[in-house]
């Protein structure tokens, strides 16, 4: 005799699942009538990495943070970098609890938890559990994510999260369909509740050749972002590399990101940064009042910090971020 299904009730997807079912996240299974993550306290990459990294390059500059990825997601990018943990079995012999995650972070002197590598949102239960104990022991969390969640989990998860960075893939709906097997206005509702609840955004934003680098699209995401989240919202262009199903594209030429980030600052961005390459004017944080750089980074790595108590000491400006 057959079960009733149940709906995942995580990400617009929706699955609907018989008992031993797994969502298309290949994580959320229906044990018993009830939708579990089978990845719960499983994590299957743990790291201390430069909170620069994340990348996020206004939110506590030069701190190391405990990154830590469970297998599966929600999402099918042809682009994904990291597909042998997103797109794969998520069983994993090694278990970390909350608790477990939280200690370590205390024991490595890191301010703050990433969760990151493939997608935290659909190990939904153990993100939030790290958040909750976490926030008790007064370290933040940070999460890295393409953002594809329903609304009332997201307002719920809100509540202990500090920072965001969102992967915005495109600005197109049908670079969503086609290349990540997803949708477009979902990810730009949770942008906006997340920055509604007050969660520090920044967004990355991969430019992939011949697919969602065009100027008229560059234009459209800038501007998106001015009117829906401020100009003051930290804007990462990122550059592509053959990865997965996208290995008979060419990397994205440099010139490619340095033009996107001069339309970005053209539509009034202040913060627009580039990734995956070297550029010392795109990597440092200058000043939107006179002009001065007031962080130089390379890489990862900060070479000067010359902020006075998240303030600009030239001019007193005060600089977007959690300083």
């Amino acid at each position: 005799m057959k079960t009733a299904k149940i709906r995942c009730g995580i990400c617009p997807k929706g699955c609907e699942l018989e008992h031993g079912e797994t969502g298309d996240c290949q994580v959320r299974t229906n044990i018993d009538g009830l939708i579990s993550s089978v990845t719960y306290s499983r994590p299957c990459s743990m790291n201390i990495d430069p909170v620069e990294k994340k990348p996020l390059y206004h939110f506590l500059p030069g701190s190391p943070i405990l990154s830590i990825g469970t297998a599966g997601c929600n999402l099918h990018c042809k682009q994904c970098q990291n597909w042998q943990i997103s797109q794969s079995n998520p069983t994993s012999p090694n278990t970390t609890s909350p608790g477990e995650i939280v200690k370590l972070a205390v024991h490595k002197v890191c301010p703050s938890i990433a969760y990151t590598y493939a997608e935290p949102l659909v190990s939904y239960e153990y993100t939030l559990d790290c958040c909750k104990e976490a926030a008790d022991a007064g370290i933040k969390n940070v999460l890295v994510t393409a953002a594809y969640i329903n609304p009332d989990p997201l307002r719920k998860l809100c509540g202990y999260i500090d920072a965001a960075n969102v992967d915005l893939k495109s600005f197109s709906n049908r670079f969503y369909e086609e290349i990540c097997d997803a949708r477009l206005k979902p990810v730009l509702n949770a942008l906006k509740i997340m920055q509604d609840s007050g969660v520090f955004l920044e967004i990355t934003n991969l430019l992939i050749p011949t697919l969602n680098d065009s100027e008229e699209e560059t234009k459209q995401l800038c501007a998106w972002i001015a009117e829906n989240l401020g100009i003051e919202t930290p804007l990462h262009f990122s550059r592509f590399f053959p990865q997965n199903q996208l290995r008979h594209l060419p990397p994205t030429p440099m010139e490619t990101i340095i033009r996107a980030r001069e339309i970005a600052l053209g539509t009034g961005l202040q913060f627009v940064y580039v990734g995956n390459m070297h550029d010392g004017e795109g990597e440092s944080t200058r000043c939107p009042g006179c002009g001065v750089c007031l962080i130089e980074r390379y890489g990862y790595r900060i070479v000067k910090n010359g902020l006075v108590n998240g303030e600009c000491p030239d001019c007193k400006t005060g600089i977007h971020g959690v300083w």
